[in-house]
């Protein structure tokens, strides 16, 4: 049986291990006891480790066919990096803001795949868009709208974090970038505000964010955007704490005691934001690739919403994102991927049988993307 180290034990770690589980040796590695205990419910192994130190990643891997990067994102980029340099092929979910495509190299060099981005957006966003991309079809714009959501809805924000809150808090204060007319448009984070509805959830807030990444320059497609999506009102009280400065990342001095301001702020909203393992939540998405073909405008549209699993104490973006990874690493598994390199999701998309396989490994998950065409 084929090994697995499995490099962080967060929610969305959890499902990743949880699922090759069962046809992989997997042993997950964290230094959080807590999630290391609830992993071991499951009959998984653990070891308790500090993946910040080089060389406990090192001995983390050493016997590893491959191996899952679920780090937080502050910690993301050097922990690929160590993979990489030990030469194990990986799949990468810890979307950090640093460019991955910065260690293709490296990794072509030790001759190893690493999958990045393989999540759900980006992820699967950037899986659709490249697997029409690669047919040759001609696309004028590809639209996301895409956002994780608790289903009680809480005052003042009605907002949980089904991933790291200091990455959620980061996508308010990096400006956001798109493309338009085949230029780079930047704008800051929270801008352009629309209202979509959705059956069975309601209108909900789209706003700029800084999701495209690879994009940018692995396809060559005019009109591009992303948005994240919010429950109404959501996004005018972050806007109020941007205004009134609690979201700089600047010290100030309170009784001759330094305090950084966004620290002081992700501390606060972290507390109210954590997302408890018995709160429900969904992930909500609409891709939009607009196609023209034939003196015709068609637009293929993917749809997802997705609910916790709650008989399995699952949430939705651990499912989503998780499944989505976790197809990629039987992809290679499975030897139907052998390019060595930084691959994106966009890239990983190479033909129908891989495309049909993403698609059939989520059906079988209960992650069920419906896929229509409208034309104009």
């Amino acid at each position: 049986m084929q090994k697995v180290s499995v490099l962080g034990a967060g929610m969305v770690g959890s499902a990743i291990a949880r699922d090759l589980s069962k046809n992989f040796d997997v042993t997950v590695y964290d230094i959080n006891k807590e999630n290391l205990e609830i992993i071991k419910k499951h009959n998984i192994s653990t070891v308790q480790t500090d993946l910040s130190i080089s060389k406990s990643i090192k001995d983390s891997i050493k016997d590893a066919d491959f191996v899952v990067n679920a780090m937080p994102g502050f910690l993301g980029f050097n922990t690929l990096k160590n993979i990489i340099e030990n030469k194990k092929n990986v799949v990468d979910i810890a979307f950090f803001h640093e460019d991955a495509l910065e260690l293709d190299k490296l990794a072509q060099k030790n001759n190893i795949t690493a999958i990045v981005d393989i999540g759900v957006a980006p992820g699967i966003s950037n899986f659709v868009l490249g697997y029409h991309y690669n047919k040759g079809e001609k696309i004028n714009s590809f639209k996301c709208y895409v956002g994780g959501l608790p289903v009680v809805r809480e005052e003042p924000f009605q907002y949980k974090a089904p991933f790291s809150p200091i990455d959620v808090i980061e996508e308010y204060t990096r400006d956001a970038r798109y493309l338009e007319d085949g230029k780079i448009v930047t704008k800051p984070a929270m801008t352009d505000i629309e209202h979509l509805f959705f059956e069975g959830i309601g209108t909900l807030q789209a706003f700029n964010s800084d999701g495209l990444r690879s994009l940018l320059k692995t396809v060559n497609i005019p009109n591009m955007i992303e948005k994240t999506l919010r429950y109404p009102s959501h996004i005018e009280k972050i806007s109020l704490l941007r205004d009134m400065g609690f979201l700089l990342n600047k010290t100030i001095k309170i009784k001759e005691q330094e305090i950084n301001i966004l620290d002081f702020t992700s501390k606060i909203l972290i507390d109210k934001w954590k997302l408890l393992r018995d709160d429900k939540e969904f992930t909500v998405m609409k891709i939009i690739i607009e196609i023209l073909k034939s003196n015709q405008t068609i637009n293929y549209i993917y749809d997802l919403i997705d609910y916790t699993d709650t008989q399995n104490g699952i949430s939705s973006m651990a499912r989503t994102t998780g499944y989505t990874a976790t197809a990629a690493l039987n992809i290679l598994s499975d030897g139907l991927f052998y390019e060595k390199g930084v691959i994106p999701p966009e890239k990983l998309a190479i033909n129908d049988k891989i495309y049909n396989y993403m698609f059939n490994y989520l059906s079988e998950r209960n992650v069920n993307y419906k896929f229509s065409i409208v034309k104009n």
